[in-house]
């Protein structure tokens, strides 16, 4: 076995790659290893989706239900993956391209890649280090992490472990007492910026994840407290009183983000928006940055990608403040694509979260390197030394 994941290493490092149009059915009919057709190390890995079935191994029923489904038929759930698929690199040759430099700023903060870890609650639901083992390969890489109100670990610990500021992502509940208690915690423990969900006004159905947890029988203590909500046991809920609290609010209007900046030294994105018309109130509602986001799918199951609705948003918010995409991403070629579209950077959700069920930090980190690794090369291929050099000009859209 080891002689043969030898063999399949050198070739696919080896110029023979480019000629095989069916490698990767020849890799895994001949060297996917040993545990149900998984790899056995996170270094094993070639690209993300050899952590998938590690991880689905690994993570309960109910919790993996949870992490791969949509809502209603998800339509939209592979529109955010279909969407991607509809561009193509636009390459370019002869540029001395020896030096790339795939850095970005964020509202002050230079971070050495522009893939960001976008916020997934609960992360000890899918590895007992959850949150901090995500944050410590986000300290190894260099990326930005975004942290759930729903975490599994305080906001103290994972910038700890971060060894520098994290993002807070604000469930606004029902209250603006609890959600200004909420972001000033988050403030008072380093936070720079706050990400504020809005596309979850009023619930989801999230029929597939319910089908997933009937399958699962276990008694699951350490993630679901009995009785109340689950929510509400969560470490960034502590000492608050939830008593008739809901997660969001139905009568959530723009006025929320005037008052949210008033209450808050820290810059306000507001994430979950997919129109231009949405784009151009949150820039006059004062938002400092905006999330182009459908919650991966779980939202409303409007059939269309985030990277479609990327390019209205980019036209409306005319470079004033930065846009983040998430949704769909699982190649390096993805993120040069949302950039050359206009995004300033990308969010990434279930493939790290793939990597952290299969390995914990290793596996996070590895998808990392991955994922910066095909970004890199990507931009060599168009041309393009750094960010400000992905233009519209690196992609093609076929008719």
């Amino acid at each position: 076995m080891n002689t043969r994941r030898t063999f399949i290493k050198y070739l696919a490092a080896s110029p023979w790659y480019a000629g095989l149009p069916s490698f990767r059915s020849f890799a895994e009919a001949t060297a996917l290893p040993d545990v149900d057709g998984a790899i056995i190390r996170s270094g094993d890995a070639l690209d993300v989706f050899d952590f998938e079935p590690v991880a689905r191994k690994n993570i309960p029923p109910a919790h993996w239900g949870y992490l791969v489904s949509g809502v209603d038929g998800e339509e939209t759930l592979k529109a955010n993956r279909d969407a991607y698929s509809r561009y193509q690199l636009h390459t370019r040759r002869m540029v001395d391209v020896s030096k790339i430099d795939t850095s970005v700023e964020l509202l002050g903060t230079r971070f050495d890649s522009p893939i960001i870890l976008s916020p997934l609650g609960a992360q000890k639901a899918f590895h007992p280090e959850g949150e901090v083992a995500v944050a410590r390969a986000a300290k190894a890489r260099g990326h930005l992490q975004i942290l759930s109100t729903v975490t599994s670990t305080g906001v103290e610990e994972v910038i700890a472990a971060r060894g520098a500021p994290v993002w807070f992502q604000l469930y606004t509940t029902s209250s603006f007492d609890i959600a200004t208690k909420l972001v000033k915690r988050a403030e008072a423990a380093g936070c720079p910026a706050v990400a504020v969900t809005v596309d979850l006004p009023a619930g989801r159905n999230i029929e597939t994840a319910l089908r997933w947890a009937r399958t699962d029988t276990r008694t699951c203590t350490a993630c679901h407290a009995p009785g109340g909500s689950p929510l509400f046991t969560r470490p960034m809920f502590s000492q608050l009183d939830t008593t008739g609290l809901s997660i969001t609010s139905s009568s959530l209007t723009w006025d929320f983000i005037k008052r949210l900046k008033d209450a808050t030294k820290m810059k306000v994105l507001i994430k979950g928006l997919e129109s231009g018309a949405d784009a151009k109130l949150a820039v006059a509602s004062g938002a400092d940055g905006i999330i182009v986001s459908n919650h991966g799918g779980r939202a409303t199951d409007t059939g269309r990608g985030t990277l479609e609705c990327l390019p209205e948003v980019v036209a409306e918010v005319r470079g004033r403040i930065p846009v983040i995409v998430d949704g769909g991403v699982r190649r390096g070629t993805d993120v040069l694509k949302a950039l050359a579209l206009g995004a300033t950077a990308v969010g990434i959700g279930r493939p790290y979260i793939w990597g952290l069920g299969a390995y914990g930090q290793a596996g996070v980190d590895r998808v990392l390197e991955l994922l910066d690794n095909e970004l890199r090369l990507a931009m060599v291929g168009v041309g393009a030394r750094n960010l400000h050099e992905i233009t519209r000009s690196s992609i093609l859209r076929p008719a």
